[in-house]
């Protein structure tokens, strides 16, 4: 390299013309000839050592809710230490399957929701639900009859999510069907669409929901160990608040949530109710509000409900809304 202090310049004509001198090219020449690299320039050895740049930083973890299909806000919960819809997504890379349980209204429904979206196939289940919900069915059309694949094979063969929502109230023999889909083989044989085999795509994924205290839900063993992760789901009343849900009301939940954990009494206000009564109070009014989370409350709790709620209001409570008096 020619050092700097060879080099000169002069404008020509409006141009900017350089010139380097020939002391400075036969001390280049000199030094390569001997294997030795040019001294830097004069600028250059004055010039200050820039500081190291900095790592970039991190990306900012992400927050804020999560909307559903419907398009209403989910708000993410804290689960093994991370926002529980990137946990169950974590889950079903990994394959493993999951169930959510805890009392209704809960949120469990709405999560999964969140968290899969639009690629979610859902299955209400209840104590009529039959394998032709899950498989498909026959139905008719103008040329006689056409089978329809139900929401097993369709997600099984899309590489999606079946949700099975309330999975506890269908009978065991028809939850069968699906345990070749979630073991080792993945695959399915619908013999009402001739025998056909179904194989799960990469992205399959199994997740349900139970409701321990809801009669007639049945965890057989057999479909509690085809579920990995067992996820308990309660009702977050910091949330509640936060959504503008009167203090109060989430004091008695609280309170009527510990007596259900005790045995006293068998029901108590969820966030589901609880955004309800904020609903109801916003439209008409708080008094009618209360009556109708007393209301709610099954007959043999009533008394309870109502019991806890006058003490955090501060006023007798009437039990549900009633038609009166021809106005």
């Amino acid at each position: 390299m020619v050092e700097l202090d060879h080099v000169t310049g002069e404008v020509s004509g409006g141009k900017k013309v350089f010139h380097v001198t020939t002391a400075g090219l036969q001390q280049h020449q000199d030094n390569l000839a001997a294997g030795v690299l040019d001294a830097p320039p004069a600028a250059a050895r004055n010039r200050p050592v820039p500081a190291p740049r900095p790592a970039p930083a991190a990306a900012p973890a992400r927050s804020g809710p999560v909307l559903r299909p419907n398009g209403t806000p989910y708000h993410p919960r804290q689960l093994a230490g991370r926002r529980d819809v990137d946990v169950l997504q974590e889950l079903r890379g990994a394959g493993i399957a999951a169930l959510l349980y805890g009392p209704p209204g809960t949120g469990k429904t709405s999560v999964v929701e969140a968290a899969f979206g639009a690629e979610l196939h859902t299955v209400a289940g209840d104590g009529d639900t039959t394998v032709g919900d899950l498989i498909g069915d026959y139905v008719p059309d103008r040329a006689g009859y056409r089978f329809v694949p139900g929401p097993l094979p369709t997600a099984m063969q899309a590489g999606e999510v079946l949700f099975i929502d309330d999975a506890t109230l269908i009978s065991p023999r028809v939850l069968a069907v699906m345990y070749p889909a979630m073991d080792g083989r993945r695959q399915i044989v619908v013999k009402a669409d001739g025998g056909r085999t179904v194989t799960a795509a990469n992205g399959f994924y199994v997740i349900a929901g139970h409701n321990p205290g809801v009669h007639g839900a049945v965890l057989t063993e057999a479909l509690a160990s085809r579920f990995c992760a067992h996820i308990h789901v309660t009702t977050d009343y910091d949330l509640a608040r936060a959504l503008g849900v009167d203090s109060r009301t989430v004091r008695a939940a609280v309170e009527l949530n510990a007596k259900v954990q005790v045995g006293e009494i068998g029901w108590a206000p969820q966030l589901r109710e609880l955004l309800g009564f904020k609903k109801i109070a916003d439209t008409l009014d708080v008094d009618s509000a209360i009556a109708n989370l007393a209301g709610v409350a099954p007959v043999e709790d009533r008394d309870t409900v109502a019991e806890v709620l006058a003490k955090q209001f501060g006023r007798r409570i009437v039990t549900g809304l009633a038609l009166g008096k021809q106005l």
